[in-house]
């Protein structure tokens, strides 16, 4: 956006300039949300942050909605807005992939951001440290979404890797189990897949998958541990890219 000299507040701005600048304010919430919580991780811990977030969360979230709803003119049902909640389930279900696949858009162009302008080695490392902090919130949202127990199991571990976000754009499976463990495979990764069509390498993705697998599991419950049984660039057959075992720890 190129604003000139003769506006001098976003009430002088044009349309379509006023639209990119509301676009704007969003994203300034959304930065300035994920601060909030760093920080008062960073201050206190995780386990205080994520009960810090959950107490803002509820509450701001309704007075933001309520806002909003009544500033466009729509419908609020449960807390939510109505025509989302009334959107034909087929809908409901590409929306949901889309916003998953979004995700991955902004986990992919952060990488490549810190890779272009500074190299691999340090997009790697802040690769990896990212994950430590979002697959314990993950987990966390997940276990409240699904109201799973502090310590959810083996069980639980498998239903919570159903609600990641990745398994809303990935394709994969839960093989050999035992009473004490199971296996899981990542049978088609959009990024990998990406990568293979393009004739490229697969893309070496095993120190962050042991951050993200090991983090996550062990927030779903802290007795479980995680095993790579293979993850580029190590070799793996055609039907996976990565395979993860859980055992469940004797006490």
């Amino acid at each position: 956006m190129n604003i000139s000299e003769s506006i001098q507040t976003p009430k002088d701005m044009e349309n379509d300039d006023l639209a990119r600048y509301i676009v704007n304010l969003f994203h300034r919430i959304v930065v300035h949300y994920a601060m909030w919580f760093s920080e008062v991780k960073h201050q206190m811990g995780m386990e205080k942050a994520l009960s810090v977030m959950d107490e803002a969360t509820s509450r701001g979230l309704k007075i933001q909605m309520d806002r909003l709803a009544k500033t466009l003119g729509f419908e609020i049902k449960d807390g939510l807005p109505a025509a989302l909640m009334d959107m034909p389930r087929e809908l409901l279900l590409g929306l949901m992939d889309s916003v998953s696949a979004n995700w991955l858009v902004n986990d992919g162009v952060w990488f490549q951001a810190v890779e272009f302008a500074h190299g691999m080695g340090d997009a790697k490392r802040c690769n990896d440290s990212a994950w430590a902090q979002f697959s314990p919130f993950e987990a966390w949202t997940i276990k409240k979404l699904l109201d799973l127990p502090e310590r959810a199991g083996l069980d639980g571990l498998k239903k919570a890797l159903g609600f990641r976000l990745y398994a809303n754009i990935n394709v994969q499976s839960v093989v050999e189990e035992t009473p004490g463990s199971f296996v899981f495979h990542m049978n088609d990764c959009r990024v990998q897949s990406a990568r293979k069509r393009k004739g490229l390498d697969d893309y070496p993705c095993k120190s962050g998958g042991i951050v993200e697998y090991s983090y996550f599991a062990g927030s779903i419950d802290d007795r479980i541990m995680t095993e790579c049984i293979g993850c580029p660039p190590d070799e793996h057959p055609d039907e996976w890219y990565c395979a993860w075992k859980f055992t469940l720890k004797k006490e």
